[in-house]
């Protein structure tokens, strides 16, 4: 799915929610919201109202990694984004070329041998690409920490824990992963979302799961005491394909034989199943079986979600605003219909909302959802 739209560059978020102006907290976003055709325009404070006692969140817990390191080809400087690690050791890495901005450009990855240098004495090996269709991510050995940088330095990756060496590469010279579209790098903190919990072996991912980004520890208070549930999942994202806007390749998940029994018994009753974020509806579709019946799983996905093949679970989807070319365009499709995501789309860019991950976000809501007050001018 494409829309035919133009997103302008002024419609990007360039900082986060709170460092917009005095007082503001991460859910000073924008919330708009779609049920079929109709269209309603809120505070993403309004969630609470939005929802009704019984439903049901699926939240993805997966911690967010500062998974962009430099490092050196030669004597070129090249940024390397750590994508996905794969039960071999290998790690899936995408080569960037930094830029004059702070920021990093496409580049294609190889040839096979190439040996990245990057900080505390650590090797990268490049082995061949993750996909015969793509150079973009290439699978790597990692080896380290060797003879360069100081002895501390080398002795901080050295205690990379039970992730080993990536771990304490990440921890010691890391930084979240950005792009062009933002104002400056941010700390580590900025790209957690309240959600996000530590992962066996320094797991997590490589770009957060920015959907949850609006939500407070105040307003998941109010969302339970009002009766919403919440499920948590686990997927670990990979990086995203900006350019080329590729689907997702394989990324590891995990649902739990709680969550699945929670999200089982909301289906059986009056619940809606709501989503937060892409990655939530790919962890938990992956789980069910063609009966719709969710089942504890853990291991990789490699599911796209298309209107081909519909969800079987998710009635709702809570998710940023995507560009018009991306991937993600086909769930909301599957989730929403076609007429509904064209409608929807069309009204955040006549209502100036803005885009990525710390943007304003979309709540995707079944036809036979409860009536909301229309707010189409002065809500803002």
């Amino acid at each position: 799915m494409t829309l035919s739209l133009r997103v302008p560059e002024e419609l990007s978020a360039r900082i986060p929610a709170e460092q917009r102006g005095p007082g503001l907290d991460r859910d000073a976003v924008r919330l708009l919201v779609s049920s079929g055709t109709e269209v309603s325009h809120h505070a993403f404070a309004d969630l609470p109202r939005l929802l009704r006692a019984g439903d049901l969140l699926v939240v993805n817990t997966s911690p967010t990694l500062a998974a962009a390191v430099d490092g050196r080809i030669g004597h070129a400087r090249v940024v390397v984004h750590f994508s996905t690690r794969g039960d071999d050791g290998r790690w899936a890495v995408e080569l960037r070329d930094p830029d004059e901005r702070g920021t990093t450009r496409a580049r294609t990855g190889g040839p096979a041998g190439t040996e990245v240098r990057l900080p505390g004495g650590v090797r990268l090996c490049l082995e061949g690409p993750l996909s015969a269709t793509s150079g973009r991510l290439w699978w790597a050995r990692v080896s380290g920490a060797g003879s360069g940088g100081s002895a501390s330095e080398r002795a901080a990756v050295a205690r990379g824990g039970p992730g080993g060496v990536v771990a304490g590469l990440l921890r010691e010279y890391g930084r979240p992963i950005r792009y062009s579209y933002t104002e400056r790098d941010q700390p580590l903190s900025v790209y957690q979302t309240v959600f996000a919990l530590p992962s066996p072996g320094g797991a997590g991912s490589a770009e957060m799961p920015s959907a949850a980004r609006p939500f407070t520890a105040r307003l998941v208070a109010e969302l339970v005491s009002r009766g919403v549930q919440f499920a948590p999942v686990v997927l670990h994202t990979g990086v995203a394909s900006v350019e080329a806007h590729e689907a997702p390749y394989p990324e590891r998940f995990a649902v739990s034989e709680a969550s699945a029994r929670l999200i089982n018994a909301v289906k059986a009753g009056d619940g809606r199943v709501v989503a937060v974020g892409t990655t939530a509806v790919r962890a938990v579709e992956s789980a069910a079986g063609v009966d719709g019946v969710v089942r504890a799983r853990a291991g990789w996905t490699d599911l796209v979600v298309t209107p081909e093949r519909g969800v079987r679970v998710v009635d709702g989807l809570l998710t940023g605003l995507h560009e018009p070319e991306a991937s993600h365009l086909l769930m909301l499709e599957a989730v929403a219909g076609r007429a509904a995501v064209d409608r929807a789309y069309g009204e955040a860019l006549r209502g100036l909302y803005l885009w990525h991950e710390f943007g304003d976000v979309h709540l995707i809501l079944p036809e036979e959802g409860p009536h909301t007050e229309h707010c189409f001018s002065n809500c803002w």
